[in-house]
């Protein structure tokens, strides 16, 4: 299993970690839930501000390779360094064939991957709509789904300077255990979306 940090990635976490504890103090909750998991497995989170993917490195053991929007890759130089860091793009409200196949071979190689099942950042608060391409790919791998809620301590749940963020990790959700998720549908997609968002929903 390639599942073991990087130089860059750990040394990022090195550097990272005490600076996120001084401006945004945050906690873990529920890090017996990952146990001994090494992987292959899907983190998903909500989604509140740009540091969500910092605050799923600083408080995992493991490296976790991110799914990302598009246009966060257009920029040369923070292109780079996304993918220094194993991030990939997505080009969201299309089917993008190429995402998905690196989404499908990062968890075939026995990695973390770290999807926001909002798709996008909740500038209210609340939560959003859940997107399906999680539960696809849960579904065609058959693998454990950790939900993780994210929860700020400023008005309406948002993360703020100075405030204390909560990061809660979930027990492992198996696709076996969702009746009828085996067979991939619109249907079956739903069901198992909206599952995983109630999860997160209920650790906030």
């Amino acid at each position: 299993m390639k599942n073991k940090s990087n130089g860059l990635y750990r040394a990022a976490k090195i550097i990272l970690r005490p600076l996120i504890k001084i401006f945004f103090p945050y906690t873990v909750k529920g890090e017996q839930n990952l146990g001994s998991m090494e992987g292959p497995y899907i983190l998903c989170s909500n989604h509140l501000s740009n540091l969500d993917p910092i605050f799923l490195v600083i408080s995992h053991k493991n490296q976790i390779r991110f799914m990302g929007k598009a246009e966060l890759f257009k920029n040369p130089i923070l292109g780079y360094i996304f993918r220094k860091f194993g991030a990939f793009s997505i080009e969201r409200g299309k089917r993008d064939k190429q995402a998905l196949y690196n989404a499908e071979n990062i968890l075939k190689n026995g990695e973390i991957l770290g999807i926001f099942i909002e798709g996008t950042r909740s500038k209210t608060g609340e939560f959003l709509r859940p997107r399906s391409g999680t539960a696809l790919l849960a579904c065609k791998a058959n693998l454990p789904i950790i939900p993780v809620c994210i929860t700020g301590g400023g008005k309406n749940n948002k993360i703020k300077i100075f405030k204390k963020t909560t990061i809660s990790y979930g027990a492992p959700m198996n696709i076996s255990d969702i009746p009828g998720a085996v067979e991939i549908n619109i249907g079956t997609l739903r069901r198992v979306s909206s599952d995983i968002m109630d999860k997160i929903k209920e650790m906030r």
